[in-house]
């Protein structure tokens, strides 16, 4: 008998070295660190620094840290990447810590890796599930999608204060939900297909389940979560939401997998049409394209749309600001979706830059109709499109 040369595909599970979670959270972030290293550089924006100094300090002090910000440019591109590699070599930092958004936490991640150093996530936001994943999505200078950047160990440490996550516009909380939905969409689209995830292994049973979690806990508590944090609340709907879109989803769409929502997420990065949309708000139009294309039940695809409408989440190209938009800004779009290496290619099918294309101008009309009957008024286009 040959031997078989192939290699096996494996299944992998890739996390955090430990999550922590809560409201002041982020006061014991000195203690949390302290066994991580003794030279801390805390990358975030000036908004995200004002908010946090006066809990960090403290916290610092009593753990005998030093407390050393340095100022976050904006946005994962391999300049601010570079520059901020220079910085922790320069400074002789031996931990870096990302705070604020996902933008902050890739950008220290990647960082960190160029300096050989361990990362931390240190969210003040529910926005996305960044924090607790081994990669980091790069953008180019001008806000489109460039790449993944994957990483052979995840983050050394995850803290989320939902203190501060209660205390931020509902915005955010509302597009770390749709990041979160895709998680469920996804991941069992890619174990339909026996894909690869984003650990570069078959998808685990845990993976597949923590995603599936994440979505039943978002259908159950996303609302009620959604009126607190309008109040600045922070209820066990809260806490369970928070958990939901950081953990579940985190852990879920890397060790479960990623397939047509996010690649659409990264084709509509390509066109300025839609730099308005937070990332959470770009996939939950990926995801209601991946329904479509997949062709699931009218009924599933209805009340999915209706359900995220309600949840203040674009449902409609109008929103996104593609409404009236010619074919040549689609297949813009398109060609972005369907790139070599891009997730969409995970599906069990192999579909075609039309059938995408048609997929989405399908969510105009999926997405109006979810609109009027949850009442809500007609979607409008963006100013400036």
């Amino acid at each position: 008998m040959a031997e078989d040369t192939q290699a096996p595909q494996l299944r992998v599970f890739a996390s955090p070295g430990r999550y922590v979670q809560g409201r002041g959270a982020l006061a014991r972030l000195g203690e949390l660190l302290a066994p991580l290293g003794s030279r801390p550089l805390l990358l975030a924006d000036d908004t995200v620094r004002g908010l946090t100094e006066g809990v960090l300090a403290p916290a610092f002090s009593r753990a005998e840290l030093p407390l050393t910000f340095e100022r976050f440019g904006g946005l994962p591109t391999r300049s601010e990447i570079g520059r901020v590699a220079r910085v922790l070599a320069d400074g002789g930092h031996d931990v870096v810590v990302g705070v604020g958004g996902g933008t902050a936490i890739d950008t220290a991640k990647a960082a960190g890796d160029d300096a050989g150093i361990p990362w931390v996530s240190a969210a003040t936001v529910a926005s996305t599930d960044a924090p607790t994943s081994a990669l980091s999505v790069v953008y180019t200078e001008d806000g489109g999608f460039e790449s993944y950047r994957f990483y052979d160990r995840n983050p050394a440490l995850v803290v989320v204060d939902t203190g501060f996550v209660a205390a931020a516009p509902a915005r955010f909380l509302s597009a770390g939900i749709g990041d979160a939905l895709a998680t469920w969409i996804e991941a069992r689209a890619v174990e339909r297909a026996h894909s690869t995830t984003m650990v570069d292994g078959l998808p685990t049973r845990a993976g597949t389940a923590l995603a599936r979690l994440s979505w039943d806990i978002l259908w159950e508590s996303a609302p009620a979560a959604l009126e607190a944090v309008e109040h600045g609340l922070v209820t066990p709907d809260v806490e369970a939401v928070v958990e939901a879109n950081t953990l579940l989803s985190g852990l879920g769409f890397e060790s479960g997998g990623l397939a047509a929502a996010h690649a659409v997420h990264d084709g509509l990065t390509a066109v300025e049409h839609t730099h308005h949309l937070a990332h959470g708000e770009k996939v939950n139009i990926g995801s209601l394209t991946q329904l479509v294309l997949e062709g699931a039940p009218a009924a599933e695809v209805d009340r999915f749309a209706e359900f995220t409408a309600r949840l203040g989440l674009p449902t409609t190209l109008t929103e996104a600001g593609l409404g009236d938009v010619g074919d040549e800004v689609l297949d813009e779009v398109v060609a972005a979706a369907t790139a070599p290496g891009e997730t969409i290619h995970n599906l069990a099918f192999s579909p075609t830059a039309r059938e995408v294309r048609d997929a989405l101008r399908a969510v105009e009309g999926v997405g109006r109709r979810a609109r009027r009957r949850a009442g809500l008024e007609e979607p409008r286009t963006p100013g400036g499109h």
